[in-house]
């Protein structure tokens, strides 16, 4: 028998049950009982009822370097039919059996963690590509995340956010008992990304440089240390990949946002963005392993992500100076990845749609148009129209029309009328409606469309 090394024992699988570790999943059958060769790190195990899209349970583990003064780590778990979870083996019993035993199930039922790692070239890429994928992934970040110490890292597909509850039907906080317990992600509000108390064009320059909202979210969830954010990042894809976990899918999609959206942190931690990078670049190496379509990472489906890389390129050309110079080659490498990988179409300056258009006689043509741009304001980034009721219309300090019409105008409005009415000059101007009110005042009549663009302009100037 070879030298015994950290391994993982699976109790009570059911046939044909689905099984992992890391990038590896198989169909369990009666012989498997668990994984041996285990290298130190991080490492996450999962197992599904059935091989199809069950719900699929899994738990975390870290696997201590060999060392000559203590024994290999050897983790003992069952599969409970009853909950369907993979949880920890209590009875002492049966531990002293299994140890007794662990000589024979070593030999015959464990699989190695790399299949001759000496030969396979893939295998060991597989190992090591799992690093890279987790290496900012902490003990302290599954303590946080998961709510729990090293005997208990553990969540389902179904483990969700607080923020993301809505989001998945028929799911509340009432339904996560046991060790489905909540995700406790990092607070990414993308909806107030400024600081408590800023108005003005304070508040539209942090809506459209994030970084401030960055900063914010490492001083106060990560102890000043932006690589939790990464690993937060890297923790949800792996668990998006291993277990379908829409909730993670949901933050990877906030955090990516955040960081695509920052200008001026790039200039000041360029390491970070690098990172970052580099990081989903990785992941989007692995985007087709993930099962169930939650990553569409075709030139048609993956429109989220190219319109954030889009707009990073752009912020980085207007940045002066060349601190953020190894950001922007890490971005083109990204891009040209994406472009000969995955076959993305990403321009600078517009998105290109390509189709085929059927014409009123039946005859079909392709078109390529490129003409859409997102700082033109057409397209799909033209402005919406929105209609606000009197609560809305009193909350901003609106009067409605009618009421303008009727003579009870705002002061800024009134004054700004007959100040125009003077410089103009009274026959100055074309008037279509005037009500009789008005003709008795001797005020001038005025078209509906001028009222509200002057109270459009009123509200701006007050706000």
């Amino acid at each position: 028998m070879d030298a015994i090394s950290p391994a993982i024992l699976l109790l009570n699988l059911p046939p044909s049950a689905l099984g992992g570790m890391d990038l590896l999943s198989f169909t369990t059958t009666p012989k498997f009982k668990g994984i041996k060769n285990i290298p130190s790190g991080l490492h996450f195990v999962f197992v599904g009822s059935t091989s199809t899209l069950s719900v699929r349970h899994g738990v975390w583990i870290k696997v201590n370097a060999p060392s000559s003064s203590s024994p290999p780590d050897f983790f003992i778990r069952k599969w409970d039919s009853s909950s369907e979870e993979l949880i920890a083996e209590t009875d002492v019993t049966t531990l002293l059996q299994q140890r007794a035993n662990l000589g024979k199930i070593w030999r015959d039922n464990l699989t190695p963690y790399r299949q001759s790692a000496s030969q396979d070239t893939t295998a060991v890429e597989d190992s090591n590509r799992w690093v890279q994928l987790t290496d900012c992934i902490s003990e302290s970040l599954l303590t946080r995340v998961l709510d729990a110490d090293t005997e208990t890292w553990t969540l389902t597909s179904s483990s969700s956010a607080k923020q993301d509850f809505d989001e998945i039907p028929g799911l509340s906080a009432s339904d996560l008992t046991g060790n489905e317990r909540e995700l406790h992600l990092l607070s990414v509000d993308l909806r107030k990304t400024w600081r408590q108390g800023a108005t003005g064009r304070e508040r539209t320059e942090a809506a459209q440089d994030r970084s401030w909202a960055l900063a914010d979210l490492t001083t106060r969830f990560c102890n000043d240390d932006m690589n939790q954010i990464i690993g937060e990042l890297q923790f949800c894809f792996a668990m998006v990949l291993t277990l379908n976990n829409y909730s993670c899918l949901e933050q990877w999609r906030r955090i990516l946002d955040l960081i695509l959206t920052c200008v001026s942190a790039v200039t000041t931690h360029p390491s970070f963005f690098v990172r970052a990078l580099a990081t989903v670049k990785l992941q989007l190496q692995h985007g087709q392993d993930v099962e169930t379509g939650l990553f569409d990472l075709s030139d048609d489906g993956a429109t989220f992500l190219k319109s954030l890389l889009l707009r990073f390129k752009k912020a980085l050309d207007r940045l002066p100076g060349s601190a953020h110079a190894d950001v922007i080659d890490e971005l083109d490498d990204l891009l040209a990845y994406t472009q000969e990988t995955l076959g993305w179409q990403i321009q600078q300056g517009s998105f290109a749609r390509t189709g085929m258009l059927s014409l009123e006689d039946g005859e079909e043509v392709e078109m390529d148009n490129t003409a859409f741009d997102e700082d033109d304001e057409a397209g799909e980034y033209a402005p919406t129209i929105v209609e606000l009721s009197a609560e809305q219309m009193e909350l901003l300090g609106i009067e409605s029309i009618q009421q303008v019409m009727n003579g009870n105008k705002t002061p800024n409005l009134r004054d700004r009328i007959q100040k125009d009415q003077t410089d103009a000059g009274r026959d100055g101007y074309q008037y279509e409606v005037q009500s009789d009110e008005e003709s008795e005042k001797g005020l001038p009549a005025f078209d509906e469309d001028e009222e509200e663009e002057l109270d459009l302009e009123d509200m701006d100037a007050r706000y």
